[in-house]
């Protein structure tokens, strides 16, 4: 715990201006991103008595080890820099709304050549007009379900769009009049646009047009004797007022606005968000957040509205935000909101009326909200709790793990051999901490050789990032050697290069292949942000038993390492094993520490067979036009697009290659040569047919799965996977 006095600045080192602050702990990290109007006078409210302080803001500035601040020439230009700086350093004493959903949004894809109708959610893209947020997707699918009689845009994926095309058969709904089926020209591009711009004028609210159109429609097909095309009218008037009917009217004056109502207590607070466009309330959202230091109501929406207006633009940004207090000040928040919109942006409390009634509907639903978080966090954070804790007693630890980390190794038989990385903090995932690793040490399955090599790896990476910034005990510093650093790792001070890692989705996370990443790359921490390997955790999990725990414990001791606790969690009767123990701990099956072990196990188990099996696709992919240096993926589809398939491209002169756009003499000689060298792989065999399928090989994109083929390694089908 450090004392606030060792690095509170000098008197008359603040400056008396608008600004923002940051204060961070021993490693550097940015713990905590603040503005004020008078830097001055905020910071010295962090510098009193430590008695006098709310608690959650004591345990800030014991953790904190230094601060800084940057000025700024207005309010204004304070909170957005405050914004980018809490999104870009995620510091863990900030408020931070955590959507207790992802809400779905009813999109329509205008940048496509025919737009598409829907659900979509996540990160907004360009070009796609979203309508919402929505409680439920299935709200969404009822209500364009409706719609569609009207309206029969495009819902189809792009696949079903090109089988549709290749084989100038609609789907069902081409059939049964929901779509204008495009797909087989029933429809231009330009009316089907036409028709997608109408649907979105609907959904806007513009609702009256197109239901007194139709009424007209209907009235003349009833004086013409048309009586089946009056009849499907009135069943569209119909649809289109059961579809209004979804959003009840609430405000009379076709009010564009958010409504936003906090409730909280002394140590969270719950945001919930309803947004009214065209008079309806066409969504709902909600967040939920720690209160770190005793912030006022008004400070809590003013997070709330840079969570929710951070990313918007246009008309995202309503004209209207109706919120319970306003932030202190207003007005540079105010003109934040008008920026971002583009147009004057009203911020203020409703006082009477419909506003004011709703807003009432807003506040019970926050309050509501919180009951219910406050419910589910409470049993689990007690059972957290009691899971480290039991966890540090039956270890022997001096206290509990708050991080914990997992290693896995995960291979087929020998082949694409890999390891994972999983991070625990305080008992949940810390999914952006996450690593995979590529064994290339030797080769072959060998899991306790590979076992040595991660640990090895992954903790030698640690022990530079200490050295380099100067965070020895002894004061001394340590040399590549001693920390186990081969020439050309790419550590600081070591010649030698690496080169850059990879990224990859799992479950919708962004992660890094630390094993090719260059520790070059992750230099940023002198800036707040996280540093590859650079945090120690309390113990070290392995998938395994005796032989694995013993090379985690080698690899620790190599290192000069004895800080860390090693255990492992073998599969077969879930016993958890300690270095030099020859019995293992036998922890009860109803044990929160047994489960949390578990828990910890099995997701470095998925994370690393997810990424060995990807690999393994990647290699069963590739082909010889992956040998081509210089040709990437859109000139290798260009050519297999242009011949058909590898073989066809293999059979071409090249003057004929040379025809692809794109690609020249010297590169067509290069992709012949290297063809003429790889050798055709083997017939593929359809099983269900015994027809032989000549056509494809590998580097060829079909437009479809196709049909069960065995081809090339037959093991692979067979082989178990670890």
């Amino acid at each position: 715990m450090a004392d606030p006095s060792s690095y509170r600045p000098k008197p008359g080192q603040i400056p008396d201006s608008p600004g923002v602050y940051r204060f961070r702990d021993e490693h550097r990290r940015v713990i905590y991103v603040g503005k004020a109007k008078s830097l001055r006078q905020r910071l010295a409210n962090y510098f009193q008595d430590l008695a006098g302080l709310h608690p959650r803001t004591r345990s800030m500035v014991t953790t904190a080890a230094s601060v800084e601040w940057t000025v700024v020439s207005t309010e204004v230009e304070a909170l957005q820099l405050e914004y980018s700086w809490i999104k870009e350093y995620d510091p863990r004493f900030n408020v931070k709304y955590r959507d207790d959903k992802s809400y779905p949004y009813l999109a329509v894809t205008m940048n496509e050549e025919y737009p598409r109708v829907q659900v979509m959610r996540g990160q907004k893209k360009k070009g796609v007009r979203y309508f919402g947020p929505y409680a439920h997707a299935w709200a969404i699918r009822d209500t364009v379900d409706l719609l569609l009689r009207v309206f029969p845009v495009r819902t189809c994926s792009a696949g079903v769009f090109k089988n549709a095309s290749r084989t100038g058969r609609p789907c069902l709904l081409g059939y049964i009049g929901k779509c204008s089926a495009p797909c087989v020209d029933r429809i231009g591009a330009d009316d089907h646009r036409e028709l997608a711009d109408e649907f979105c004028d609907f959904m806007t609210g513009r609702t009256g047009t197109y239901l007194r159109r139709l009424e007209k429609q209907m009235a003349q097909a009833a004086d013409e004797m048309e009586y089946e095309r009056a009849a499907r009218l009135r069943d569209d008037i119909e649809a289109l007022k059961k579809a209004m009917e979804k959003n009840a009217v609430v405000l009379a004056d076709a009010t564009d606005a958010d409504l936003i109502a906090v409730a909280e207590d002394e140590l969270e607070a719950a945001v919930q968000i309803f947004h009214v466009r065209g008079g309806r309330v066409r969504g709902q959202r909600g967040w939920v957040t720690d209160k770190v230091e005793d912030v006022t109501t008004g400070a809590l929406v003013e997070h709330a509205l840079q969570q929710l207006y951070g990313e918007e633009r246009g008309d995202s940004v309503p004209k209207e935000v109706l919120v319970p207090a306003l932030p202190e000040p207003v007005e540079p928040v105010q003109d934040w909101l008008t920026g971002r919109r583009g147009s004057n942006v009203s911020l203020r409390i409703p006082q009477r009326g419909d506003k004011k009634a709703l807003m009432e509907t807003v506040e019970r639903n926050a309050q509501q909200a919180l009951v219910l978080h406050k419910t589910r966090r409470a049993s689990d954070l007690t059972t957290r709790s009691r899971a480290l804790e039991e966890i540090a007693e039956a270890l022997d630890l001096d206290s509990a793990p708050l991080r914990i980390e997992c290693y896995d190794i995960s291979h087929l038989q020998g082949d694409d051999v890999v390891a994972s990385m999983v991070v625990f903090e305080d008992g949940l995932q810390r999914k952006s901490e996450y690593r995979r690793f590529q064994i290339k040490g030797f080769e072959g399955q060998d899991d306790v050789r590979s076992m040595h090599e991660v640990i090895t790896r992954r903790f030698r990476r640690y022990l530079v990032e200490k050295e380099r910034t100067g965070e020895w005990t002894d004061g001394e510093s340590i040399s590549a050697d001693e920390a186990g650093l081969p020439p050309g790792d790419g550590a600081d001070g070591v010649p030698g290069h690496a080169t850059q890692g990879t990224r990859a989705h799992d479950a919708g996370e962004l992660l890094t292949d630390a094993a090719e990443a260059p520790l070059t790359s992750s230099l940023k921490d002198e800036d707040g942000r996280p540093r590859r390997f650079a945090y120690p955790p309390q113990l070290v999990v392995v998938d395994g038993g005796q032989p694995q725990v013993a090379a985690a414990r080698r690899a620790l001791d190599e290192l000069g390492i004895d800080d860390i606790a090693v255990c492992g969690l073998a599969k077969r009767l879930e016993e958890v094993w300690l270095p030099g123990d020859d019995d293992p701990v036998v922890l009860p099956r109803s044990s929160e520490g047994l489960y949390l072990l578990q828990r910890v196990r099995d997701e470095a188990h998925r994370f690393a067979i997810t990424y060995q099996r990807t690999k393994r696709a990647k290699r069963f992919r590739s082909g010889p036009l992956d040998e081509v240096p210089g040709l990437g993926e859109t000139r290798k589809q260009a050519l297999i697009k242009h011949f058909g398939s590898v073989k066809k491209l293999r059979a071409a002169t090249i003057q004929q290659i040379c025809e692809v756009p794109g690609i020249g003499r010297k590169t067509a000689e290069t992709i012949a040569a290297a063809l003429a060298r790889a050798v055709p792989p083997a017939p593929a065999v359809n099983t269900a047919t015994g027809e032989i399928i000549e056509e494809e090989e590998p580097g060829a994109t079909p437009d479809s799965p196709g049909d069960p083929v065995t081809a090339g390694a037959p093991e692979e089908r067979r082989g178990q996977e670890t």
